[in-house]
């Protein structure tokens, strides 16, 4: 980024805010992207930078600012000016015919009614004071909600500030995309925490989360249906009210339709019956709504709901099949989930065959047994899942479910640890666990083995060149050249990132390990605390305890993950191998060549990615940070160094008792090698 005025500045951040914005309108209301995720991704990139740059032109209505509020130490009252009153549920299409002739008997027959898809997921309250979003806000009990702007403005299809400059309140439903569903619940039944139900149910623990920080990583949608207060804005009609909101930038887009009389609306309703599976959202009715607002004010309310609209609720599809197995798989935190295996089905548009049972109390508790008939259903439209058997329709006594006791691929015993239903394997060599346990190890956030993806490592276990972590630092030349597109360049390449990353502080092979609830994070404050491998292999539960953020769970885990025979026996062998052992951070930090030492980044470097270069810096004693001033003591300058290369070298020539220094890359690599950061 070149060097630039002020006013040059203020002009292209403006420009960068509104493409950013228009590319997110663009993706998650239009369903259109024009750029890819790399381009997007270096816009943001882009603006982050010149907002670092020129703090005078920071605004909250940034798109760089929806990830980053502290975090909240609790929910305060929002009072609804208007109440967020719930809607009167319709089952048939004889109650919709009942509905449609209560609001004929007040109105008239000169009716139309507007159809909106009816989303799985939270009913928020959006509102806006000059074009800003200054507030979201929960249903709560339709009196009071919960305020949950901090986490609202994490969600990217929510503008933060309107086309036009306007004070509005808007409804709309949060959700949570089906595959984000899916994945989240994945992820959580790998860490042994408690599945959500359904979509609506991940969306509100979502929203309700006091780090913002969470709600932005679950990648959260929202779909207004409303227009609540139109401020100084006349409209007539609820389907003009949504046009003109979407106009303004507002996510107005879900399905829906205007609709003659109720008969067609009966039709749009049997229409989208099998249809709304196919949406990225789950969906579970149809909202019918009278279009013309004068006529919902003559229609009015009740004490719960207006009289103005009602909601079709799809019956839950849910189809009788034979359980014929029930599957064992272990997963790559040793998790071992029984799966059942029925006969095909077809549900919410897809067939099905399997679904989790997820541990053997469900099983016990819901006395499902193989060969019963059992009924199975998708929660959310999404993930197959068994309700119930049907014990009344078993010929002959069927046996009881009982879990194994070893594991069912590496033999070794199971354990379940204290407050989790889960039985797990602890064996680190399990070939189950391997597989996924080695494409995390030499990921970057772990071991960063650059080279070793996952194909070449499902390669290597294939031809048996590998079955522990131990053996990747065994991998001859003669070895790899064996395989398929294997060259001498590509093998010298992945042999040299293996042995470099021997070197690493303890923390990366802490979290490279995948010991049960230690992420990155606590890896780090670990390995701080002890400072050696062996230190924390015999830390004790109190020892444990006493290390910030480790409660009970975290410090079983670790008590345990260590206490196993196969686990001291791969500590061993990497040791042996020559893999550090200790914390390197606290051995440089007092006398490193950066100690004390605010130190910034700029430029692409060839040997080392953004990461692993902050990570060197922090070893050495630095603090890095994301601007230069002239409290700055080094700026490392890679390739293509722009507007913060300029900025030292006019802070240098400006201010004579100036102390910063330049590095280029390889004056940077050298300190870094002679102080045995790296292999």
């Amino acid at each position: 980024m070149m060097s630039m005025t002020l006013e040059v500045a203020k002009s292209r951040v403006k420009e960068l805010r509104e493409q950013i914005e228009y590319h997110n309108r663009r993706y998650y209301l239009e369903d259109k992207p024009e750029i890819t995720d790399a381009e997007w991704d270096s816009l943001m990139r882009e603006l982050l930078q010149l907002e670092a740059m020129y703090p005078e032109l920071a605004d909250p209505t940034s798109p760089t600012q929806r990830v980053g509020a502290p975090v909240a130490e609790g929910f305060t009252k929002v009072e609804h000016e208007i109440p967020m009153l719930s809607l009167a549920n319709a089952y048939s299409a004889g109650d919709l015919l009942e509905f449609d002739k209560r609001v004929r008997q007040v109105v008239g027959d000169a009716v139309r009614y507007v159809c909106e898809l009816k989303i799985d997921g939270l009913a928020v309250s959006l509102r806006y004071e000059n074009g800003v979003l200054v507030q979201g806000a929960t249903r709560g009990d339709g009196e009071v909600g919960e305020d949950i702007t901090a986490n609202i403005r994490t969600i990217r299809n929510v503008p933060l500030q309107l086309s036009e400059p306007v004070s509005i309140e808007v409804r709309g439903e949060a959700y949570m995309p089906k595959r984000e569903f899916a994945r989240l619940n994945e992820l959580r039944e790998a860490q042994g925490e408690p599945l959500f139900a359904n979509p609506r149910n991940a969306a509100a623990g979502s929203l309700r989360q006091l780090d913002p920080a969470i709600a932005a990583s679950r990648r959260l949608g929202v779909i207004v249906y409303q227009l609540a207060q139109p401020g100084e804005h006349a409209v007539e009609t609820h389907s003009e009210a949504l046009t003109y909101v979407a106009r303004l930038g507002l996510p107005a887009h879900g399905e829906r339709k205007l609709c003659r009389d109720i008969e067609e609306v009966v039709a749009y309703i049997e229409e989208w019956a099998e249809r709304r599976h196919q949406l990225p959202y789950a969906t579970d009715g149809m909202v019918i709504k009278v279009d013309d607002l004068a006529l919902q004010d003559e229609l009015g309310f009740t004490a719960k709901s207006p009289r103005w609209a009602i909601a079709y609720k799809y019956a839950a599809e849910q189809a009788e099949t034979t359980l014929r197995s029930i599957e064992l798989t272990v997963g790559r935190t040793g998790a071992v989930t029984p799966t059942a295996v029925f006969d095909p089905v077809q549900l919410a548009g897809t067939t099905v065959s399997r679904a989790s049972l997820h541990n053997e109390d469900l099983i016990r508790e819901k006395d499902i047994r193989v060969g019963d008939v059992i009924v199975v259903q998708k929660a959310g439209d999404i993930i197959p899942e068994v309700i119930r058997a049907l014990p009344e329709r078993r010929t002959e006594e069927l046996p009881m479910f009982r879990m194994p006791t070893t594991c069912p691929q590496c033999g070794s015993p199971l354990q379940k640890l204290n407050g989790e239903v889960a039985w797990r394997c602890m064996n680190p060599e399990c070939p189950a666990m391997l597989r996924e346990g080695l494409i995390h190890f030499a990921s970057r956030d772990a071991m960063n083995i650059e080279g070793l993806g996952e194909q070449w490592i499902a390669i290597l276990l294939e031809r048996g060149l590998v079955r522990t972590y131990a053996d990747l630092y065994r991998l001859k030349k003669g070895d790899l050249l064996q395989l398929e597109r294997m060259g001498d360049k590509l093998a010298d390449k992945l042999l040299r990132a293996i042995s470099d990353s021997k070197r690493n502080s303890l923390e990366r092979l802490l979290f490279g390990l995948g010991i049960r609830h230690v992420g990155e994070k606590a890896a780090k404050t670990l390995a701080e605390k002890f400072g050696t491998m062996d230190a924390l292999m015999v830390a004790d539960m109190d020892s444990l305890m006493q290390v910030s953020d480790v409660g009970p769970k975290m410090a079983e885990s670790i008590r345990l993950y260590f206490a196993n025979p196969s686990v001291q026996q791969l500590i061993g062998e990497l040791k042996e191998l020559g893999l550090n052992m200790e914390y390197l951070g606290a051995r440089s930090a007092a006398d490193g060549p950066f100690a004390g030492k605010t130190v910034v980044l700029t430029g692409v470097l060839a040997e080392a990615d953004r990461k692993q270069a902050a990570a060197w810096v922090e070893q050495l004693g630095g603090k890095v940070s994301s601007s230069v001033s002239v409290k700055t003591d080094i700026l490392i300058a890679g390739e293509k160094a722009g507007s913060k290369l300029a900025k030292a070298r006019e802070i240098l020539a400006t201010h004579p008792n100036a102390t910063l220094q330049i590095l280029d890359e390889a004056e940077f690599l050298r300190i870094v090698d002679e102080a045995g950061v790296r292999g």
